[in-house]
């Protein structure tokens, strides 16, 4: 999957001036609380635009809705960490706000027209009929936490970015069409065989590979810990307290439609509320009384050692537990499904190398890519005199169907390898661990016209490199200072 993303990454990363607000409809994922400098307000100035924490929330929330995606759902907060979302989305807010201060530098403005008119044409809001509806408008933002001004600045944010780049266009001359044409239509008949590197994985290989890195398996740091439980309540309540916590929170209490729930219809949600409220009220009477070592003797304390990868919570719980101290030990309640529980730590037990056993699923895949590594640059160091493998048409950098022993995304590394590569008989290994054995035959030049295919190649290499010396040239005159702690 890592070599995927690191193949496919340009479309994991937002290219922000080309980018429409793609939050809607992807969730909202926070990742806690940061401190702050003097400008509790933003996380960012960049010239004179500020970046909001809201904003870096929201990037960062679109971020991982995407990651999620390429990850079919098995993506955490722990492996937004190790991708650094936090960096990513604080840096696209800063490329963001540099070239938005390129515009202003040229009276760019977007008018209430030009938003209305971008606004309409966005397929989040139309009603059955495929028409914007201002009540779908209203509601998809509701649940998306956007307010509708939030969501219009940042549109006029991307309308702004696209009408600056309209004034610099690329341009891609007659010379460059011909030259990448004729690279492209260049044309190889090969011989090739795949060759897919088998390592042996007993105990015998495992075990010594193990004893020489015993120091890169250890067992998760796990805290021991006693705590004691608060079940949810379920008070009686008069209708009076009832009318009365309803008229004061009656913005909590609302339809699918976003419209306020009269009453009637509210009424148990309403408790529910109540029940909730006073639930988490005697967790923290009980947390108090924990504290002061005069817990009512009837309350049941229990122990318990977690870890990573033992852990019957969830992730905040142990987040929390593993920022306690013997000297500070006790946490405030947390609420894990439905139950609230308040911890004391007991003990903090260090990590130590895991036993072969325990280790040897961790061992073996690395033993595995070592071993296939050495395996690999012993074979392509040999010789090879010729190929008696499957032989090809003429094939191009753009036929990857025709090489039916290898997948298509084999074929398509193994394509891009050889039309670089001015060797003609080698070993080319791909990302997989396979390796393609291959000679090349004759070489021709077909004559295909890809102009209107290769103008978009060459305009997307020369907007790369053209969009690379602009942020550089940005970067050096409109002055950055980022506020937000741990980045």
């Amino acid at each position: 999957m890592i070599t995927w993303m690191q193949r496919h990454k340009k479309w994991l990363i937002i290219t922000i001036w080309i980018s429409t607000i793609a939050f809607v409809g992807a969730g909202f994922v926070g990742w806690g609380q940061y401190s702050y400098g003097d400008k509790a307000g933003a996380v960012a100035k960049v010239g004179d635009v500020e970046i909001s924490m809201g904003e870096m929330q929201k990037e960062y929330s679109n971020l991982y809705a995407q990651y999620a995606q390429v990850f079919k759902g098995d993506f955490d907060k722990e492996k937004a960490k190790q991708f650094g979302l936090q960096k990513q989305a604080i840096n696209q807010l800063i490329q963001q706000a540099l070239l938005i201060n390129l515009a202003r530098s040229y009276s760019l403005e977007v008018s209430d027209k030009e938003l209305v008119a971008e606004l309409t044409k966005q397929k989040y809001f139309f009603n059955k009929d495929g028409v914007f509806d201002k009540e779908i408008y209203k509601q998809v933002l509701s649940q998306n936490r956007l307010s509708t001004k939030e969501y219009e600045n940042s549109l006029r944010k991307t309308i702004l970015i696209q009408k600056l780049f309209k004034l610099l266009p690329v341009d891609v001359s007659k010379n460059e069409k011909n030259i990448v044409n004729t690279l492209v239509n260049i044309a190889d008949k090969i011989s090739y065989d795949v060759l897919d590197i088998k390592v042996q994985t007993s105990d015998e290989l495992l075990k010594p590979y193990w004893e020489q890195h015993k120091d890169q398996f250890l067992t998760d740091v796990s805290y021991t810990v006693v705590f004691i439980k608060q079940d949810k309540l379920t008070n009686t309540y008069d209708d009076a307290k009832i009318a009365k916590y309803y008229k004061e929170n009656k913005t909590h209490f609302k339809a699918e439609d976003g419209k306020i729930l009269p009453l009637e219809k509210a009424k148990d949600k309403v408790v529910d509320e109540l029940n909730a409220k006073a639930t988490k009220d005697k967790a923290l009477r009980t947390y108090i009384a924990f504290k002061k070592d005069k817990l009512d003797k009837n309350i049941k304390v229990e122990e318990v050692t977690i870890s990573k990868s033992n852990n019957k919570f969830n992730d905040e719980t142990l987040d929390k537990i593993s920022k306690l101290a013997v000297t500070s030990p006790y946490a405030k309640p947390i609420l894990v499904d439905g139950v609230y529980y308040t911890f004391k730590l007991i003990k903090i037990n260090q990590a130590t190398p895991k036993t072969y056993a325990d280790a040897k699923d961790e061992v073996k895949p690395l033993y595995v890519r070592e071993a296939k590594e050495n395996a690999i640059n012993k074979l392509i160091a040999q010789p090879i005199k010729k190929v008696n493998g499957t032989v090809t048409p003429f094939i191009t950098s753009k036929d990857a169907d025709k090489l039916k022993l290898l997948t298509k995304d084999e074929a398509e590394e193994f394509l891009q390898k050889l039309f670089i590569t001015n060797k003609k008989i080698a070993y080319l290994p791909l990302s997989n661990g396979k390796v393609v054995k291959y000679a090349i035959l004759e070489q021709k030049l077909l004559t295909n016209d890809n102009t209107s295919e290769q103008t978009e190649l060459i305009t997307q290499i020369k907007s790369g490199m053209f969009n690379s010396g602009l942020m550089k040239t940005l970067q050096n005159k409109y002055h950055t200072e980022i506020f937000i702690q741990g980045l």
